[in-house]
């Protein structure tokens, strides 16, 4: 069965154990990993691999010896509780072996949890799980974490005190930073606020936040909200010389403008804009106003649908930074 979105994070939190198993899968490697650890945390409980009740296999050694995840999956366990056998970076050539394993599973047998990297709906492992009726497949895309999942990552960390101008600030955080370091960020503000029963606030944040972001990144989106059109070339063939992607570009600049329009339509008076920028940030949010952004969101929006169509034959590039020029054009007028 497919996993939505949203039923995907309520299930990482709660897992069934008497599924046969769950394939997680993505381009990015770190959102995988982080997902796939909630999820055997929550299903295995503490001293799992201790305990001997969840085996770790990789996916390049089923090809070679595909009897191994079946051996696994039936071995009987000296410790009770829930078991359960991790592949990891699997791909195609291991499809056999895991389809096999599935289709043999009996109740009592350790879950099949495998993680992948993105794969076509053509992917025999993805339809393997999206067809089997006690089997779960849940895909992880580049987007930024949603509310519900930064409440839970404070709530697991104990941290339950947090004011909603403090909320605001984490919410943009995790928009600005790899979810690596936004995980490293909960942990450091959980360990900073021992001892402390005060509430959350903007200078324990600040305290405990990574010095530095994607400063490239941040560079070309300050060009484009400052409407310097003409500055856009330079740091886009830079930004292409390091390898940035398109999609990742769009995905930056929806962020950011996302949070200009926040700004923007802020009525209390103290907008929650979060980072090295902010103050910058906030001129560009009176300057552009809540009309002008809500239309750069619209533009990002097509042109993001654009970039993931199946159908899109232009360069990316070319369309992320004509994108950039007719934004800058518009926060110009």
């Amino acid at each position: 069965m497919k996993l939505s979105a949203r039923d995907a994070n309520s299930y990482f939190a709660k897992p069934d154990a008497s599924k046969t198993g769950l394939l997680i899968y993505g381009t990015d490697a770190m959102r995988v990993a982080l997902k796939r650890q909630q999820m055997l945390n929550a299903l295995l409980g503490e001293g799992a691999e201790e305990e001997m009740r969840l085996t770790r296999l990789n996916g390049s050694e089923l090809r070679k010896d595909p009897a191994q995840l079946m051996d696994a999956v039936k071995a009987i366990g000296f410790f009770p509780g829930a078991r359960a056998v991790f592949v990891e970076e699997a791909n195609e050539n291991c499809a056999p072996a895991v389809l096999a394993a599935l289709e043999d599973w009996q109740p009592g047998d350790a879950q099949i949890i495998v993680t992948a990297g993105g794969l076509k709906p053509t992917s025999k492992l993805r339809k393997a799980f999206e067809g089997h009726p006690q089997a779960y497949a849940a895909a992880i895309y580049d987007n930024p974490p949603t509310r519900e999942e930064i409440e839970i990552a404070l709530r697991d960390a104990g941290l339950g005190q947090i004011p909603g101008e403090a909320m605001g600030a984490m919410n943009d955080l995790a928009q600005t930073i790899d979810p690596g370091d936004f995980r490293q960020t909960v942990e450091k503000l959980a360990l900073y606020k021992i001892g402390d029963n005060a509430p959350v606030s903007l200078d324990d944040i600040a305290a405990c936040a990574p010095t530095s972001t994607e400063a490239d990144v941040d560079d070309v989106l300050m060009v484009v909200a400052d409407a310097r059109a003409h500055d856009i070339g330079p740091v886009m063939q830079k930004l292409v010389a390091q390898g940035a992607t398109p999609v990742g570009l769009c995905i930056g600049a929806m962020r950011h403008f996302r949070a200009l329009h926040r700004a923007a339509s802020d009525t209390t008076g103290r907008p929650t804009i979060f980072g090295p920028n902010r103050d910058r940030m906030l001129a560009q949010s009176r300057r552009w106003g809540p009309a002008k952004l809500e239309t750069a969101i619209t533009l990002l929006t097509d042109t993001d649908l654009q970039l993931r169509s199946a159908g899109q034959n232009a360069p990316g590039m070319a369309l992320v930074e004509r994108t950039f020029i007719r934004l800058a054009m518009l926060g110009g007028r």
